[in-house]
């Protein structure tokens, strides 16, 4: 596998495990001491909405800050257009994101009317952004060192 391979499946890693609301998952996906920091850009000026610092931190905050999915509900992150750029063993990515929410229709007891078709329910987008991270090889595995979240629109965070 080439390093852009690499690279770019640590960023696939981290939004499957987010979608999943795996905090383990998400917190492998860092450096020891990685970070998360979170901007809203508010017409391209970057506005601090928060950041983690440690992979326990990073854990905890998907397992308590994220919001438990509804019933027949999921989210779906897609990322986009990824452009990366390794110098030896550090990497810097830039790729959009949008989070669609996904909530399925309750089959009725009596099954689906006459004349429905196809997916059952709803996708929304309800997030967009950017991803830019930057990476380190430690010991033959990239990992993100800093994973800076900057979002189309601002958002409020519970507590």
């Amino acid at each position: 596998m080439t390093d852009e391979r690499a690279v770019q499946q640590v960023l696939a890693k981290y939004v499957r495990g987010s979608d999943a609301r795996d905090g383990a998952a998400v917190a492998a996906q860092f450096a020891p001491n990685g970070r998360v920091e979170i901007f809203y850009s508010n017409s391209g000026k970057l506005e601090p909405l928060g950041e983690l610092v440690g992979q326990d931190a990073i854990a905890g905050a998907v397992a308590h800050m994220m919001s438990p999915h509804p019933p027949r509900g999921w989210s779906h992150h897609t990322t986009h257009d990824p452009i990366i750029e390794i110098n030896g063993d550090e990497a810097q990515m830039d790729a959009q994101f949008i989070v669609f929410s996904v909530i399925g229709k309750e089959r009725p007891s009596t099954g689906w009317p006459e004349g429905a078709t196809g997916a059952q329910g709803t996708v929304t987008p309800i997030e967009s952004g950017y991803y830019r991270p930057t990476l380190r090889r430690i010991d033959g595995v990239w990992k993100f060192e800093t994973l800076r979240i900057v979002l189309d629109m601002p958002v409020a965070f519970p507590g």
